[in-house]
């Protein structure tokens, strides 16, 4: 108890540039140990089964990820409500708020699960995905989808964990389950033969098995935030307030990845050789995104924490610290994957017409990475104010509605690589325009308000 109780008081206390980067260090780490090994499902398939079945899984990266998207979504939004009632010292309505959240979490992974098992083919085949791929890839979401409700349930865990302050629980089970998942991979792929199918079942074992550590170790806990399945239900307004802020949360996320479907749609135009590229380029965006969510995940968790103790200086300062952070970070990685980027490719190919159409999407998106951070660190901060419905709508706006114009206008006239992938950079910039302007007024009223809970 003591040590979670000091945890929580470094958010509130502590000196902010050092306690955010301490909370996000192994946030960061558990994000990139997940991206690491879903990398190294695609290198295993793509060097051991070849360029079809690189192809096939990379697909439906697109799709894969608008699901999970929604799923680390609705973990923010959970983050934020646990860290804010612990900032407060509301303990019973953090309990309530902690076991309604596993029930709706757990709810939205069962549902995903039927879409992938019913929905997975009328999706590739909506999104174009060439012949010679589309069985491969069907087959692979079926089984990944299988793994949804444990993942939903790690997000879960993950988010009530990093609002008190402990980022490292989960990060040691990621640990352990991403070694089984690449041990996994490569006794299917390469002793089975099972190809895509291999990939996918280990990806689930892997996702059931730190799921189940996570859950146990909440059982085990004697922390308030502890889970009793007894104690597992809807509790009424504080149920509400999990759907009202977690929900769009996960819509925001889910519109990005929407979008990013016509995307993957555009890209599915182009040759076997292009869609390859691509699938093994689009790995840098999972190892920039992830490594810069954790310092979202740190925004939120400092920003909920001390908004419920009332300390509103330290709320703006957790915003601009944590800025700092994913600009840094997004122009770093970036700028290193593209200097590294043949090299980094070649991870997933050895075929060097793969890795020369990778580079086109590589060297555009490694270039902007850092730009992203405008918008999605003031899409953390809203949300760590209590607000997600108006960044929605904003992200629909600037990242779907912007995207899917661009494709019908720019990329329909030009047909190029470069026309499809530079969407990214421009809506990017509009979104964070509008989102930083939202996040100001919202400040700026909380702190009128005298830190009162605003209303959407």
């Amino acid at each position: 108890m003591k040590k979670q109780n000091d945890l929580a008081l470094r958010m509130v206390q502590g000196y902010l540039p050092k306690e955010i980067l301490l909370f996000s260090l192994p946030l960061m780490l558990s994000n990139l140990l997940q991206v690491l090994f879903n990398m190294a499902d695609i290198a295993v398939v793509g060097r051991y089964s070849g360029p079809l079945a690189l192809g096939a899984v990379g697909s439906t990266a697109t799709a894969v990820t608008l699901f999970t998207g929604v799923l680390i979504g609705v973990g923010g939004g959970i983050n934020v409500l646990v860290a804010r009632y612990c900032g407060a010292g509301e303990m019973q309505k953090m309990r309530r708020t902690v076991h309604s959240s596993f029930l709706i979490s757990l709810s939205i992974g069962m549902l995903f699960l039927l879409f992938g098992i019913f929905g997975s083919r009328p999706l590739l085949e909506l999104l174009n995905t060439k012949d010679e791929l589309i069985e491969g890839a069907s087959l692979y979401m079926r089984l990944y989808f299988l793994g949804m409700p444990a993942l939903a349930l790690y997000n879960f865990d993950s988010a009530v964990y990093g609002a008190v302050g402990d980022t490292k629980k989960p990060m040691y089970y990621m640990l352990l389950a991403g070694a089984v998942n690449v041990t996994l991979n490569i006794f299917f792929v390469t002793v089975l033969e099972m190809g895509v199918a291999g990939v996918a079942l280990a990806s689930v074992i892997a996702q059931y098995l730190s799921a189940i550590l996570v859950i146990a170790a909440l059982m085990k806990s004697r922390e308030t935030f502890s889970v009793s399945l007894r104690e597992v239900r809807f509790y009424g307004n504080i149920g509400l307030d999990i759907i009202k802020l977690g929900i769009p949360s996960g819509m925001q996320n889910g519109i990005f990845y929407l979008a990013n479907l016509f995307i993957q749609a555009a890209v599915n135009t182009f040759d076997t050789v292009m869609v390859a590229g691509n699938s093994a380029a689009v790995n840098s965006d999972g190892l920039v995104f992830d490594l810069m969510t954790a310092i979202y995940t740190a925004c939120g968790s400092f920003m909920g924490q001390n908004f419920g103790a009332g300390k509103y200086d330290r709320v703006k300062r957790s915003y601009l610290v944590s800025l700092a952070y994913s600009v840094g970070v997004g122009a770093f990685v970036g700028g290193g994957l593209v200097l590294l980027g043949p090299q980094f490719l070649s991870l997933f190919t050895d075929d060097p017409e793969v890795v020369r159409a990778g580079m086109y999407r590589l060297t555009i998106m490694g270039l902007g990475y850092w730009i992203s951070a405008f918008m999605d660190c003031a899409i953390a901060a809203s949300r760590g104010l209590g607000k997600s419905v108006v960044p929605t709508v904003i992200v629909f706006l600037g990242s779907c509605v912007f995207r899917i114009i661009w494709i019908e206008t720019v990329f329909a006239h030009y047909g190029t690589v470069p026309s499809l992938y530079l969407l990214y950079i421009f809506s990017w910039t509009i979104t964070a325009i509008m989102e930083n302007v939202y996040f100001v007024y919202v400040y700026k009223r909380a702190v009128r308000t005298a830190g009162g809970l605003l209303n959407a």
